[in-house]
């Protein structure tokens, strides 16, 4: 039995190698030589065999050596894990836009369970999950002692079945919530144009509003098929909003970036070695012409999201709006162990055009738009009127009206418009593209007249040169 253990722990060498004890933050990682692994492995097998024959119930062994490959790669980082058959497939299932479960992104934090981010229009993020929040139980069970995977699948079910988290937000005391389980299909991509006309400007000019909730295998052909129904009704610029987006395919990210930018860098990937780094370039041909563009992000927007905010305001083409990125700068990739197992593993680092990395510092936003909310400081009714004094006359028709008023309020439900105006930072990204849009048209036309000036000049210079001939012709 220790001679087979030994030929599938030696299998995982190299990580091993990697797997180096907890270290501070400047410290150098040391390396063992072959024969310490060998040694170390040697032992790793000897607490395996004592644990199963000495522990005071009968042992699950499948389920202590995968628990020992998760621990192993958990200690690389909070994104490296142990993919059992079936966790393979349920990830493969998801990178296909379908899949079942409640709609969120998580991640690993000191223990925790901590949200990235819903994807919209699911249970979770109906339920009010809100990225930063922490996952304390999943069904009465503490979460502090379950893997990244153990929590997810404990999460997901057969859609319509029921689970009860409990949810801890900044600031707030913890709360339980149960959530049905649904499909969850994901359609990353959904626009719509959005006027802008006030009382002072008689145009109703349009802006283009694009929302990408993940980054999937159609989050491009989504994305361009927006941008030409769009560029057909003349908007005069874009609000690309890719809030509390959890990121996905490194590809899809660059596809997105691509379609805004003619030219330049979109990211780096940089990996263990030095000379380990791939760049990518976007193709002549920007989509959106040259119009402006404004990406909104905020804590919830990572991974990918970051991606394209951080391409898109290194290479000048759009301005970023809202709140610090998540910053999850690191790239990874699933590697296939031959029996429908896998690991996933963090490969490489992201960086922007400029040589900025993500990793732990998110992307800054060019104007920091916090999320916030208009506060009403006038009362819609005066305490202060001809109904406030005593014994005044009574209006006949007060009480027709206070209960057609009770009766509309009941009913009413809030108008897209009304929702959006209650979106403050989508107000000020729209009001930021407004006035793009025009210093951008005034620019266009600013060579125009100096050009008719200089016509103009030229013909009082000629009509001038005339004068004076006539005036050499007579003398």
């Amino acid at each position: 039995m220790l001679k087979k253990f030994l030929v599938l722990a030696v299998l995982f060498l190299p990580v091993c190698t990697l797997a180096a004890p907890k270290k501070q933050k400047d410290e150098p990682v040391v390396h063992l030589t072959d024969e310490q692994i060998y040694e170390e492995l040697k032992k790793l097998a000897l607490v395996f065999e004592i644990a199963r024959d000495n522990f005071v119930e009968e042992a699950d062994e499948k389920k202590m050596l995968e628990a020992a490959m998760n621990g192993m790669l958990g200690a690389l980082d909070p994104h490296s894990s142990y993919l059992s058959a079936d966790d393979f497939k349920e990830f493969s299932d998801k990178s296909h836009g379908e899949f079942g479960g409640l709609g969120i992104q998580i991640t690993s934090d000191r223990g925790a369970v901590r949200v990235i981010a819903p994807i919209d229009d699911t249970p979770a993020a109906k339920a009010g999950i809100k990225a930063g929040d922490y996952i304390t139980h999943i069904d009465g069970d503490q979460v502090f002692d379950l893997t990244l995977n153990q929590a997810v699948k404990k999460m997901k079910g057969r859609p319509g079945t029921k689970v009860k988290l409990t949810v801890v937000s900044d600031g707030q005391e913890p709360k339980t919530m149960t959530l049905k389980r649904a499909i969850i299909k994901v359609k990353s991509v959904k626009f719509e144009e959005k006027s802008i006309a006030d009382a002072d400007d008689d145009s109703n000019e349009k802006i283009g509003y694009i929302r990408i909730s993940d980054f999937g295998a159609t989050t491009a052909k989504e994305l361009r098929s927006a941008l030409e129904t769009l560029e057909k009704k003349n908007v005069v610029g874009y609000v690309l909003d890719v809030r509390n987006n959890p990121g996905g395919y490194l590809t899809a990210a660059i596809d997105v970036s691509d379609a805004f930018l003619d030219g330049g860098e979109i990211v780096s990937t940089r990996g263990k070695g030095k000379t380990d780094i791939e760049r990518s370039f976007a193709k002549p041909g920007d989509m959106a012409n040259g119009k402006p563009v404004v990406v909104l992000i905020n804590h919830g927007s990572a991974s990918a999201s970051e991606i394209v905010a951080g391409a898109l305001q290194d290479n000048g083409r759009g301005l970023v709006m809202g709140s610090q990125s998540f910053g999850k700068g690191s790239v990874q990739q699933q590697k296939p162990l031959g029996d429908g197992t896998a690991i996933h593993i963090t490969i490489a680092r992201y960086y922007t055009p400029s040589g900025r990395s993500i990793q732990n510092e998110g992307i800054t936003p060019d104007i920091e738009v916090l999320h916030s909310k208009i506060e009403v400081l006038e009362k819609k009714e005066s305490m202060y009127s001809e109904a406030s004094f005593k014994n005044s006359l009574k209006n006949e028709d007060a009480k027709k009206k206070d209960e057609k008023k009770s009766d509309d309020e009941e009913s009413k439900e809030l108008t897209d418009a009304e929702k959006d105006a209650l979106d403050y930072q989508l107000q000020r990204a729209m009001d930021m593209v407004r006035a793009m849009s025009k210093m951008q048209a005034r620019a266009k036309k600013a060579p125009e007249k100096d050009g008719a000036a200089d016509k103009s000049d030229d013909k009082q210079d000629a009509a001038e040169t005339k004068k004076v001939d006539k005036k050499v012709e007579k003398k």
